[in-house]
């Protein structure tokens, strides 16, 4: 399969696949046997960079993502699983019929990384997730905290100073659009940094939203430092000290990213 990458596209989905193999993976086999027997779906998966740690392992993953250029860099980029029967990637929404008859009750594990802060109406998908997840299958999260100093994502402001600056994006709309258009940012980023600012999820919520919707939390890790910090800024990953995971919205503000394995409550 012919396909041109930018040399940014493959840092990427390495950082994506080492993030999930020495993390993610992990995190998730804690609670749930993982090996060659697994069937696992990544919805919003990007390139498929966390899947590849899986196929590895011999699973049977789906990726599926709304975009179809970046389903097909995750075909170009994992052709080998492909061919091996062990990789299936998929532009659809999973709302769609034909998918839920399709999956209905499918896999042993569903992933969900950097996805559900940028999704709207959270609590209506992870409703949803109980169609195609196995009686004893899990469902990973893993996201930022809106309250965390970049839960914005303002990073991918074009501006210096905007792209570095924490909290900001906890400014009211009447303020922060005009501040990101005065430092000259453009219309698509102003509108992407506005519907991130409408979907950003809390802690507190996401957690309220998962015992609503008919799952327990099997397992929890809170971090100081996002592992995925490595690669972008050369930290070494911290988990959050035990007092302040257990202090409610205040760890919000001092949590870049935390980690969920869910299950469906068991009647």
């Amino acid at each position: 399969m012919a396909f041109e990458f930018h040399s940014d596209w493959v840092t990427y989905f390495n950082q994506q696949y080492e993030n999930s193999k020495y993390f993610v993976l992990p995190f998730i086999a804690k609670s749930k046997k993982i090996g060659p027997a697994t069937k696992v779906m990544e919805i919003g998966c990007g390139e498929g960079g966390v899947l590849k740690a899986f196929t590895d392992l011999g699973c049977q993953v789906v990726g599926v993502d709304l975009s179809p250029a970046r389903v097909k860099m995750a075909e170009a980029f994992m052709e080998a699983e492909i061919k091996s029967g062990l990789a299936k990637f998929i532009a659809k929404n999973i709302y769609d019929v034909d998918f839920q008859q399709d999956f209905a009750g499918y896999f042993d594990v569903i992933i969900l990384k950097d996805s559900i802060e940028h999704i709207p109406d959270q609590e209506k998908i992870i409703a949803q997730l109980h169609q195609y997840i196995a009686k004893d299958g899990v469902i990973f999260f893993g996201f930022p905290p809106w309250y965390m100093p970049f839960g914005g994502h303002q990073q991918i402001a074009k501006h210096k100073l905007l792209s570095k600056l924490p909290y900001y994006h906890l400014l009211p709309v009447w303020l922060y659009k005009p501040l990101l258009k005065a430092f000259g940012e453009s219309e698509p980023v102003v509108t992407e940094l506005l519907e991130i600012k409408e979907t950003g999820i809390s802690i507190e919520r996401f957690e309220r939203i998962c015992k609503k919707t008919g799952f327990e939390i099997v397992a929890k890790d809170h971090y100081l430092i996002n592992p995925i910090y490595r690669y972008k800024f050369n930290l070494s990953p911290k988990k959050q000290v035990k007092l302040i995971q257990n202090i409610p919205f205040l760890r919000n503000f001092l949590t870049t990213c935390v980690y969920y394995l869910i299950s469906p409550k068991q009647k």
